[in-house]
């Protein structure tokens, strides 16, 4: 794995690096902060260095052993198949690494669609894996994303597996919201938090990515600092689709009319949900600086966007729900 870090993961990734080397690194670990700030790829390139063959203290993992190569090639997959436990596998259903362990989201034998939560199966299966002798090297890991989706009866079971540690046995927790696991997961594992790195270093990295600066500027502001959405969006074109969405929240300031159009387009698009992501943000901007009467009717409109967003994911029908929210948006005083 070559894949270069950021200078906010590095800092999280150098400090259990050296953990790892020292014999200190703990049993549990838990991957924390915000989406897209790379806690997944701190986790894997310390997989790699945990399983490496060739490894010695304070270099990264060789590349070149056996270890090394089946884990690189689980990067190089295509297509790659999720198996039932929730590990990825080889096409020919045989694991990639047989001592590493990547347990999301799976899809449920009998109604054959993917599952929304982490379920006791799963946790068990890997659990009986982590029990079994390393194949390669002395370590096994296992690598669990997003660790906020392991339903009840799944977290027990694992509380089992972290109280109960054994020897070059490591268990990774991968989660945007923490605070959603049960206090006694939470406290059997030492935190790795990631935080939005400061702003100059967020625009270095952003321009050392082949962003231009003013755009890097601009998509920092609108992402509040977070360099992983502003790369993003600013990958996917996005801040041109955030100045549509102005442009028609302004509109319905001036006449409410149109927003039966507006609403046929937003729900029309795949990225609707980042339209309305937008919209709410701008709904929150421009609350900042309101009166006292606008800022209430603002902060309702941005709850009221959000909880549209929610409720694309059910079946309600889009185009009514979005419809509703326009009507709604705030208009000036007469």
């Amino acid at each position: 794995m070559s894949e270069v870090l950021a200078p906010w993961q590095q800092r999280v990734y150098d400090k259990a690096a050296a953990a790892l080397d020292a014999g200190r690194l703990p049993h549990g670990l838990l991957f924390a902060g915000p989406q897209r700030l790379g806690k997944r790829a701190v986790a894997e390139k310390l997989a790699m260095r945990a399983l490496c063959m060739g490894h010695a203290p304070g270099e990264e993992a060789c590349g070149r052993c056996r270890s090394c190569q089946l884990y690189s090639s689980r990067n190089q997959m295509d297509p790659v198949e999720t198996r039932p436990d929730g590990t990825l596998a080889h096409p020919d259903g045989h694991p990639a690494h047989p001592d590493a362990r990547f347990i999301s989201y799976a899809v449920n034998d009998k109604t054959h669609k993917m599952r929304s939560e982490i379920v006791i199966e799963q946790i068990r299966t890997m659990s009986g894996k982590l029990a079994l002798t390393p194949q390669y090297g002395e370590n096994q890991v296992a690598i669990i994303e997003p660790a906020d989706a392991i339903n009840h009866a799944a977290c027990n079971a694992l509380l089992k597996t972290l109280e109960e540690p054994q020897p070059g046995r490591f268990l990774w927790l991968v989660s945007a919201q923490p605070a959603r696991l049960p206090a006694t997961i939470r406290s059997r594992v030492q935190v790795l938090e990631f935080r939005l790195p400061p702003r100059d270093e967020a625009r270095a990295w952003l321009v050392a990515q082949g962003h231009k600066a003013a755009q890097a500027d601009e998509a920092l502001a609108i992402a509040r600092g977070h360099p992983g959405l502003a790369h993003e969006w600013l990958e996917q074109g996005a801040l041109a689709l955030r100045a549509e969405v102005v442009t028609d929240l302004d509109r319905l300031t001036r006449d409410d009319s149109g927003a039966a159009g507006i609403a046929q387009r937003w729900a029309g698009d795949e990225d609707v949900a980042l339209r309305l992501r937008f919209a709410a943000d701008i709904a929150a901007e421009r609350a900042r600086v309101a009166d006292g009467h606008d800022i209430r009717l603002l902060a309702a409109w941005f709850d009221q966007a959000n909880r549209t967003r929610e409720l694309l994911r059910t079946t309600v029908r889009a185009e009514l729900a979005i419809l509703d929210l326009l009507l709604a948006w705030p208009r000036p005083r007469s």
